[in-house]
């Protein structure tokens, strides 16, 4: 055993240890984050009742005065009651934990749960003590905010001390093959996620080689456990399509009940699984099966509902301005007024997307005159103070106008309201493996691109912010970027040209 422990110590890698030193363990970090996350909810709540109590009976009171000293009894009673309603809702489960629009949703419907708690609740008091309806509307409205405030709040604290390498759990992924580099490539980029990549383990490559990007390799799998202990791992990330199936269920059996070591396993099969997936058992087998739409069943009707009913709406408001801006174009510019642009729909079916035209037909003829913005469009696929756009196309730019059409291809059931940015044929390539992913929904009018700076958010950053959309929606991410992100967008004007 000790010559066995020796051979392995000089295999592996003895490169300097550059993660950030951790004071806390990563269990006592899910600690603290829970600790804090309890006492914040519970000053929240409090803070909802008190602001519920002012506002109902002294800034708009009805109904005879309410002693203060009761209701504060009250609310002390219920507060354990409502901190469980949490806890059942996995606000206080540390895997769940600073996940955005998520944990959001989890704080209305644990709100809203615990209002009806506290409704049951009023049945059992004393006849002479009664829950006004108006009190309890206002601490639910309230509790809402100021939960969910504090909880934005402290993520964006957290994600700050990420950035700035504090709170990050030292991890090692096993597999340097395409989808392990991958992983290490889409992890270092999403900063805020709280992993430190420590480097590979891969019995392919020496000790020492940098495999991706900086990323060294540290060792061989038999030397993983010393690797997790010197460098204090917390997490091991593993690339299945790098191992075979013993190597597999060897790390299984080796890694999985260890204490403080965190054991996980990418899919095998990243480019697919954006989609989503449905297991199913088949002769008592469990099989996986790849959804061909990322949005199916009752989210698909939610959806449809929310892009047809607002559309519908819109296309009654748009029409006027649409046909004035249409107008307009004509007369600056010769040509027509409404552009076809060729692009992507579901499943690969291209479709021509509506804009009111901004450029002049003889855009290439322009743009030959200038070599440099032609450079930068070959480049980065746009070009800033764009020499071929018309006096009319710059102001209809700067306000998005020039999307307006595209509410026909809504109601055409081509487009949504939300979702990734339309692209040309020629720009799948510039998506490479996450291209299918791109494909299982439908372009939007507006998105993350689009709120996030638009043509100043670098083409990288674009396709991770649609891949991040695609594999994270719900209704109420669209519903937040919709009524929220975009208004703040189009007013900013940031990266309209």
């Amino acid at each position: 055993m000790i010559a066995r422990e020796s051979e392995s110590s000089a295999r592996v890698v003895s490169l300097p240890v550059n993660s950030p030193t951790q004071p806390l363990s990563r269990i006592q970090r899910e600690r603290l984050y829970v600790v804090t996350l309890v006492i914040s909810d519970m000053l929240m709540l409090g803070l909802a009742f008190l602001l519920s109590y002012i506002l109902r009976f002294e800034i708009l009171p009805y109904g005879g005065p309410i002693d203060l000293v009761t209701y504060s009894r009250i609310v002390v009673g219920l507060l354990p009651a409502l901190l469980l309603i949490f806890a059942v809702f996995q606000l206080y489960n540390p895997h769940y934990l600073f996940g955005g629009l998520k944990e959001y949703i989890q704080v209305f419907n644990a709100v809203t749960c615990g209002a009806v708690v506290v409704m049951g609740y009023s049945f059992f008091l004393r006849e002479d003590i009664l829950v006004s309806r108006g009190w309890l509307g206002i601490a639910w409205a309230f509790g809402l905010i100021l939960v969910g405030g504090e909880r934005f709040a402290l993520r964006r604290v957290l994600y700050a001390l990420r950035r700035r390498g504090h709170l990050l759990s030292p991890t090692v992924i096993v597999g340097a093959n395409a989808e392990g580099k991958a992983l290490a490539e889409q992890l270092r980029d999403w900063r805020t996620s709280g992993l430190y990549i420590a480097g590979f383990c891969d019995d392919d490559c020496l000790p020492g080689v940098v495999v991706e990007n900086g990323f060294h390799n540290l060792g061989g799998l038999e030397d993983l456990e010393q690797i997790v202990k010197e460098r204090g791992v917390e997490e091991i990330i593993i690339a299945p399509t790098a191992l075979s199936r013993e190597q597999l269920l060897g790390l299984f059996r080796d890694f999985t009940t260890r204490p403080g070591v965190n054991l996980r396993f990418s899919t095998g099969l990243f480019e697919m699984m954006t989609t989503g997936v449905r297991v199913q058992e088949l002769a008592y087998v469990p099989l996986i099966e790849i959804n061909e739409s990322r949005i199916s069943g009752i989210d698909s009707v939610l959806k449809a509902a929310l892009d047809y009913s607002l559309s519908l709406v819109g296309m009654i408001v748009a029409l006027p301005v649409i046909g004035l801006l249409a107008l307009w174009v004509r007369l600056d510019s010769p040509g027509p007024a409404i552009y076809r642009r060729r692009v992507m729909g579901v499943n690969g079916v291209a479709f021509d997307a509506f804009k009111l035209r901004t450029m002049h037909l003889n855009g290439e003829a322009i743009l030959a005159n200038y070599p440099e913005k032609l450079e930068e469009l070959q480049r980065e696929h746009k070009i800033k103070d764009d020499p071929r756009v018309t006096r009319a196309g710059r102001f209809i730019r700067k306000f998005s106008l020039d999307e307006l059409p595209q509410v026909f291809n809504v109601l055409l059931g081509q487009m949504s309201l939300v979702g990734p940015r339309m692209i040309s044929p020629p720009e799948m390539q510039e998506y490479g493996k996450w291209g299918m992913n791109l494909l299982t929904v439908k372009p939007g009018i507006t998105g993350l691109w689009q709120v996030s700076g638009r043509s100043d958010v670098a083409y990288e950053e674009r396709v991770r912010l649609d891949m991040y959309y695609i594999r994270n929606w719900t209704i109420w991410l669209d519903l937040y970027l919709l009524f929220f992100r975009t208004p703040m967008a189009v007013l900013k004007r940031k990266g309209a040209y």
